[in-house]
């Protein structure tokens, strides 16, 4: 055998590789698991500012694994080939970003940066992870692609906001510019087992409320709704966009509405739990409506949600329920805030 032909049956067995930004997160692990199931090599990165081991070492044992503790905003650098890039890499919750601002859009902007540029190097098609928040708070509802939102850039939560449609921009100025091979995911709430009890996000916030035995917080009225999907439909709709020749944001949640107050009594019903709602202000610029329209993810991957609420938060009450006890009372993280 030739030794062309040698190098060309190796390069033929050597699976695809994948680099995974923000990979100890919520996602970014779920991402992990999903691409080493699906036979490839899997790069993660995380800087654990709110991201956690524990989410990923299930993984390390693997060959196919290898973690890099790096903050993508400084320079990325990974030997060796890279086939896709899924950046994940971002505080994703109110509690986070309002007490980390400048880092948040600084993930979104040199981050982003980077990553693309990365990609660009690599010649690796990237999937950038943004969200509904793009659209602020919506005069439109439900929310399409078409839809440019209603943000308040100088609002407590423009930081995540604007750095969100910052990537978006600077994501599809390198696939026009540079040609890059590039995908948008707009990510609507989603829930699931490996969410932080202490981020400030409805379901966690009411499941560690109800588990430590305090009253229930809903802010304003609660009539304000949003759309829960359950992590295992998302990844499934994410691994569907990035495998597309779709480059434009396609939405990616479940259209299934629900009020805040309706969805605090709905776990309060699924636990068994007499405890009591109380009612605070509501936050500055909190969206009062989240609703997906999905017709693009239905029309072009073939993707709409599967799992019932009722057993997704199923599902992730046990995992919450099972977590040690000092989780239960664990503060969130004290975060570096000078960079």
């Amino acid at each position: 055998m030739k030794v062309l032909d040698v190098l060309l049956q190796i390069d033929f067995m050597t699976n695809k590789r994948i680099l995974i930004t923000g990979a100890a997160g919520f996602l970014g692990s779920h991402l992990c698991d999903r691409f080493i199931h699906e036979g490839y090599d899997v790069v993660a990165m995380d800087n654990l500012i709110t991201g956690d081991l524990k989410n990923i070492e299930h993984l390390f044992k693997l060959k196919e694994f290898e973690f890099y503790h790096h903050d993508v905003t400084k320079f990325i650098h990974v030997p060796g080939k890279i086939d896709y890039i899924m950046h994940f890499a971002s505080p994703a919750s109110p509690i986070d970003y309002l007490k980390i601002p400048i880092q948040t859009l600084k993930v979104g902007a040199l981050g982003t940066h980077n990553c693309l540029g990365l990609a660009k190097d690599k010649n690796a098609r990237i999937l950038v992870a943004s969200t509904s928040e793009v659209y602020g708070d919506p005069l439109v509802h439900p929310q399409n692609e078409e839809y440019w939102g209603n943000v308040n850039p100088v609002g407590p939560r423009g930081v995540y906001d604007e750095a969100k449609r910052y990537m978006e921009s600077i994501t599809m100025a390198y696939h026009t510019f540079h040609k890059v091979d590039t995908r948008i995911v707009r990510i609507f709430n989603t829930y699931g087992p490996r969410m932080r009890l202490n981020d400030g996000r409805a379901l966690p916030a009411f499941i560690g409320q109800v588990l430590r035995g305090e009253d229930l917080t809903v802010f304003g009225d609660g009539s304000q709704t949003r759309s829960f999907c359950y992590v295992d439909d998302l990844i499934e709709g994410i691994y569907r966009l990035l495998m597309s020749d779709y480059v434009n944001p396609v939405n990616i949640g479940n259209p299934v509405e629900i009020s805040l107050l309706e969805f605090a009594e709905e776990i309060l019903r699924l636990i068994g739990s007499k405890t009591k709602i109380v009612f605070k202000p509501l936050p500055q610029d909190d969206p009062k409506q989240r609703k997906p329209d999905i017709t693009k993810a239905r029309e072009i991957l073939g993707w709409e949600p599967k799992v019932q609420r009722a057993i997704g938060l199923k599902k992730t009450y046990e995992y919450f329920k099972n977590l040690p006890e000092e989780e239960l009372t664990k503060q969130p993280k004290e975060f570096n805030s000078k960079h």
